[in-house]
């Protein structure tokens, strides 16, 4: 199939920026969702081109194909793209560290040696009673 080196270019870029591609398998659709000028037909076949390459790999689930970037597939787009080494796809990039969390307000929790919140004072049978209650065998 004839594919537009601008369309290639796009579902190229677009692979190589997120890492990961989501392609439904549905040959008529007149576009993909997330690739602008492209239309779903034409990145189901590169991605089968690709993947078929080994530079990427491939699961199917539910008519959607979940499409990741091998090592080698990071190499060839960058060497495709002339792309520099110091950019990576999004999926390799470091997650920002988390923030620090909040400190506990001690008041809140019945202080140092409070005895908790109330429902953790008496155990689990405060709520009930001998006359009945909740559970097995304590109706009316």
């Amino acid at each position: 199939m004839f594919i537009p080196k601008s369309n290639r270019i796009a579902v190229f870029s677009y692979l190589f920026r997120e890492g990961v591609l989501v392609v439904k398998k549905d040959t008529v659709s007149p576009t993909h969702p997330h690739i602008e000028g492209c239309t779903n037909l034409e990145v189901l076949n590169l991605v089968k081109s690709l993947r078929s390459r080994g530079y990427v790999k491939s699961t199917f689930s539910w008519q959607h194909h979940y499409v990741y970037l091998t090592p080698e597939g990071i190499e060839y787009l960058r060497g495709y793209l002339a792309l520099p080494p110091e950019i990576v796809p999004a999926t390799h990039k470091k997650a920002a560290s988390r923030p620090d969390g909040r400190e506990r307000d001690e008041e809140r929790f019945g202080g140092e040696g409070g005895g908790g919140r109330p429902a953790f004072r008496g155990g689990d049978r405060e709520y009930r009673s001998r006359e009945g209650g909740f559970g097995r065998g304590g109706g009316m």
